[in-house]
């Protein structure tokens, strides 16, 4: 992290012609901070297209504000109170968003569907190549980096007050100090001490803090149980792709509140539903990363043999099997776009 008072170089003559009107040189050092920011809002909102307005206003107020920007910190820290501000006052104007496991009982795979919310309190999926991964991160702070924007964590995060929230990530995953968060949020440090332990006492008792839910991944094995998840989807085979999961296993479908658990329920429903008929050939899978997880772009085959987007699947993957299968479905093309898949791209499985 920049200590304080560090302004200097190339970022300093930028912020010179910044003030003096050069909206050029401020989005050169806006763009600089850019994905953290988003990722910081995504964080705290659980919502990837509200992290994206999140960091626009941010840096609109940043912008119409730049006078006032003195420098007795860094500027990075400056827009983090920005936007830690914006999306605490964006957090007084929505529901707090979760996963239907979190709201809603277990459904019946054979019961009829009950249509989608017409206002999705769920969580959003966030592509792994947006989570700062700074250069020479350890492999295990590499893990509790990306542990810290898990549906699980975050779903336990959406449950804590604003602030708390606000404390807990600027203090525990992003590193920040107790006076430095103080600055960010106009608290004492007595207060952020004092909200950071009721926020992790919270958090503990939901099982969720980063790095120390789950050992860290057996690459060789996981790959093994992603390519054999490929095959069971694209040959249509139920037997096999309930062989893959744990016996009370999850399965979601945003923006649908249905859910279902375990291994029975989840082959009725695809056997019912998704592999009924000739399925072979019907679905294709393009293996991608979100929210720290292993996850697939599925793509449907439609009338005119043409794969068409369906869902984005999030794999939470526990001793060698499938724990939980997060399907987003999709309702439009921006889903897919943030995570950059084709039906023709070949992926490796990782």
């Amino acid at each position: 992290m920049q200590s304080e008072g560090t302004i200097v170089g190339d970022e300093s003559r930028s912020l010179q012609a910044a003030r003096a009107g050069d909206d050029g040189a401020f989005r050169g050092l806006a763009v600089r901070h850019e994905r953290e920011l988003l990722v910081h809002c995504y964080r705290m909102l659980g919502s990837i297209e509200d992290a994206e307005d999140m960091v626009q206003e941010t840096f609109l107020r940043a912008w119409r504000s730049l006078d006032t920007f003195q420098g007795r910190s860094t500027l990075r820290a400056w827009l983090y109170r920005i936007a830690t501000n914006v999306s605490l006052d964006a957090l007084a104007k929505r529901r707090r968003r979760s996963m239907p496991t979190d709201t809603n009982a277990p459904g019946d795979p054979r019961a009829p569907f009950a249509p989608p919310l017409p206002e999705s309190p769920w969580l959003e999926p966030l592509p792994d190549a947006l989570v700062d991964e700074r250069p020479g991160l350890g492999p295990e702070t590499r893990y509790e980096v990306r542990e810290s924007v898990t549906l699980a964590f975050l779903t336990a995060l959406q449950r804590l007050p604003g602030r708390q929230r606000a404390v807990l990530l600027l203090c525990d995953v992003l590193g920040w100090s107790a006076r430095e968060t103080a600055d960010i949020l106009e608290m004492s440090v007595a207060s952020v001490t004092s909200s950071l332990q009721r926020a992790r006492g919270a958090m503990k008792k939901l099982g969720a803090q980063p790095g120390s839910a789950r050992k860290m991944p057996a690459d060789a094995a996981h790959a093994s149980l992603l390519t054999r998840y490929v095959q069971a989807w694209e040959a249509a085979d139920t037997d096999s792709l309930v062989a893959l999961l744990q016996e009370d296993a999850a399965m979601t479908m945003p923006p649908m509140p249905l859910w279902f658990r375990g291994r029975t329920a989840i082959g009725q429903f695809f056997q019912a539903r998704l592999f009924a008929g000739d399925a072979r050939g019907r679905y294709r899978l393009v293996a991608t990363r979100a929210n720290g997880c292993p996850a697939f772009a599925l793509y449907q085959r439609d009338e005119n043999g043409r794969y068409r987007p369906s869902s984005l699947q999030v794999l939470v993957l526990d001793g060698g099997l499938i724990a939980e299968m997060h399907s987003f479905l999709v309702s439009d093309e921006r889903l897919f776009a943030r995570f950059g898949t084709s039906p023709e791209r070949d992926e490796p499985i990782h």
